[in-house]
C-alpha cells in the first residue's frame, strides 16, 4: 500500500491482515533511502532496528493478539526527544553523538500502542529557529520545493510526514515550531495544552517560564490521524511540571454543532498574503455549511500576548541557554548566533522583571477567555506567509515589509496563552506552496480543537501531495 496512505488507514489493513508491518515498513525505510539525500528529514534511522519492530509486530498479528491503535504504524520523533538507542542531540555540536538511553513517556506510549518507530528527525540548533538547519546535518528541504525551508524548529518531522517517509510523528512547539511546518508543508499539526501530553524527556528539559509555552504534539497528514497520536500519547507525568490528570473526552453532535467559531483574517499589525486571507475564509465558509456559528470575530490583546511572549522565549530562554552557550559561541550554527544576538538586545530578567511578566500573562489570559466566553473557538492564520527561500528573513506583503519574528506572531500568542491549537491545509499560494489555517481552543479543550478541524480537513477533500513524489 502507498506509504501517503493514512495512519488510521494502515492500521485497519494491518488488523485485517490485507497487509503486514514489515512490508509497511520496508516501503517507508525503501522511501526513506530515496528520498532523504534530498530532504534531509531524518537524521538517524536504523533500518535493522525497524524491522525488529516490524518482524514483532506481525508475530503479534499472526498469534491473534490484542492490538493496539497503532499496531505497526510507522511513526518518526523530532530529535530533541528521546527514543532508546538514537540520537537526541537537538542539532547542536554541544551534545553531537548523545544517544538516548530510555525512551520519553510519550515514546513509550506509541510503541504500547503498537507503533514502530522509524528514526529520528532534524531541528535547528537548540529549536531556536523557524528554518531547520544546523552544523551538524545541514538544512532541511520542504518536499513542496527544495529551495525553500521545511519550517523550523519541527522541520525534519514535516518534510517526513508531508513526503511520505512516515505516517505520522511527534514535534515540539514553543512559537509555532509545529504548527509553522505544518503550514509550510501541508500537514496537520497540533500544538496541545502544556502537560496534556508529557513534555518528559525532551531536551532542552522544560521548566519554569518554559514550562508556560514550550509543548510536545502530533504531526500528520490528516486530523483524523492527529487525533489518534494525541489520545495514544496524552496523560499526566510526574516529569512534566504543568502535567494535570485531564481525561480524554468525547465530543458530541450536540456539542460540536453549538460552538461559536469566531474567525479573523489578520491582527492589524502584520499583514497576511492573499491566499492566506481567501484560506481562512474558505475554512469559515465550511464550518457555516456544516451548521455552524461562524462570526466574524478577534480578541483584544493579541500584540500585548506576543510582547510578552518574546520576554518568555526570548529573555527568558536567552538566559536559561545562556550556561551551556558561553565559551563555545564558535561552535554555534549561525541560526542560533542570530538568535542569541537578539536576545541580547534586551536587558536580562531580574526578578522583578519576570514577576512581572508572568503576572501581565495570567491577566491577559483572563482577558482572552472572557472574551472567547461567547467563541470557544478561533480560526486565524498559521502565519503571515507560505515556506519561505532558505535563509531570507524579511518580506513583502501588501506593501509592507514583515520581518522574519513577525511572520510566525499568529502562533507565538497561543503559546504565550497556553491554549491548544491545531493547523490544517487549506490552500496554496501562487507558487503552488501549502497554506494552513489555525484553529484554537481554550485551555484542555484538545478534543474540540480537534472536533472542528476534522470538520475542515474532510470538507476541504484530498489535499495535493507535493512534487518531490511525482
Amino acid at each position: 500500500m502507498s506509504t501517503l496512505s493514512s495512519a488510521s488507514l494502515i492500521a485497519s489493513k494491518i488488523r485485517s491482515k490485507s497487509v503486514s508491518p514489515v512490508e509497511v515498513a520496508r516501503s517507508h525505510l525503501e522511501l526513506i533511502e530515496r528520498l532523504n539525500p534530498q530532504l534531509n528529514a531524518f537524521v538517524d534511522w536504523q533500518p535493522e532496528r525497524v524491522l525488529q519492530q516490524a518482524q514483532a509486530a506481525e508475530k503479534a498479528v499472526m498469534r491473534g493478539d490484542a492490538l493496539g491503535r497503532l499496531h505497526g504504524i510507522p511513526l518518526s520523533i523530532k530529535s530533541s526527544i528521546d527514543v532508546i538507542g538514537h540520537r537526541c542531540e537537538a542539532g547542536t555540536r554541544l551534545r553531537a553523538g548523545h544517544v538516548a538511553e530510555q525512551d520519553a513517556p510519550l515514546v513509550a506510549r506509541l510503541r504500547a500502542q503498537g507503533a514502530v518507530i522509524l528514526g529520528v528527525t532534524n531541528t535547528p540548533e537548540l529549536l531556536m529557529a523557524w528554518e531547520t538547519d544546523n552544523l551538524l546535518y545541514g538544512r532541511t528541504n520542504n518536499p513542496w520545493d527544495l529551495t525553500r525551508t521545511a519550517g523550523g524548529s519541527s522541520g525534519g518531522e514535516s518534510a517526513a510526514i508531508a513526503a511520505g517517509l512516515s505516517a505520522g510523528g511527534v514535534g515540539s512547539d514553543g512559537g509555532g515550531s509545529i504548527r509553522e511546518p505544518a503550514h509550510f508543508t501541508g500537514i496537520c499539526g497540533l500544538k496541545p495544552t502544556p502537560g496534556r501530553i508529557p513534555s518528559t524527556g525532551h531536551f532542552p528539559k522544560s521548566g519554569g517560564p518554559f514550562a508556560l509555552i514550550g509543548v510536545v504534539g502530533p504531526m500528520a497528514r490528516t486530523i483524523a490521524d492527529l487525533k489518534l497520536l494525541f489520545e495514544a500519547m496524552a496523560g499526566p507525568d510526574d516529569g512534566d511540571p504543568s502535567s494535570a490528570p485531564v481525561p480524554l473526552r468525547k465530543i458530541d453532535e450536540k456539542e460540536l454543532r453549538e460552538v461559536g467559531i469566531g474567525f479573523f483574517e489578520e491582527d492589524g499589525r502584520t499583514p497576511v498574503t492573499a491566499e492566506t486571507r481567501l484560506a481562512v475564509r474558505d475554512a469559515a465558509r465550511l464550518l457555516s455549511q456544516a451548521g455552524l456559528r461562524v462570526d466574524p470575530f478577534r480578541p483584544e490583546g493579541l500584540e500585548e500576548a506576543r510582547q510578552l511572549w518574546w520576554k518568555f522565549f526570548g529573555t527568558a530562554g536567552g538566559m536559561i541557554l545562556g550556561p551551556m552557550l558561553r565559551g563555545r559561541e564558535s561552535e554555534l550554527s549561525p541560526l542560533l548566533r542570530q538568535f542569541t544576538s537578539w536576545t541580547t538586545e534586551d536587558p536580562e530578567h531580574t526578578g522583578g522583571s519576570l514577576l512581572a511578566t508572568w503576572l501581565g500573562r495570567d491577566d491577559l489570559r483572563e482577558r482572552v477567555l472572557f472574551q472567547m466566553r461567547s467563541y470557544p473557538v478561533l480560526l486565524c492564520p498559521a502565519a503571515s506567509i507560505p515556506a519561505f527561500r532558505h535563509g531570507e528573513r524579511q518580506w513583502q506583503v501588501e506593501g509592507k515589509t514583515v520581518k522574519y519574528l513577525d511572520a510566525w506572531s499568529y502562533c507565538e500568542w497561543f503559546n504565550l496563552l497556553g491554549f491548544p491549537a491545531a493547523v490544517v491545509p487549506m490552500g496554496r499560494s501562487p507558487e503552488g506552496l501549502p497554506v494552513g489555517v489555525q484553529i484554537i481552543g481554550r485551555p484542555w479543550e484538545e478534543e474540540l480543537v480537534l472536533a472542528v478541524a476534522a470538520l475542515v480537513d474532510e470538507a476541504r477533500g484530498e489535499f495535493p501531495h507535493p512534487p518531490i513524489l511525482l
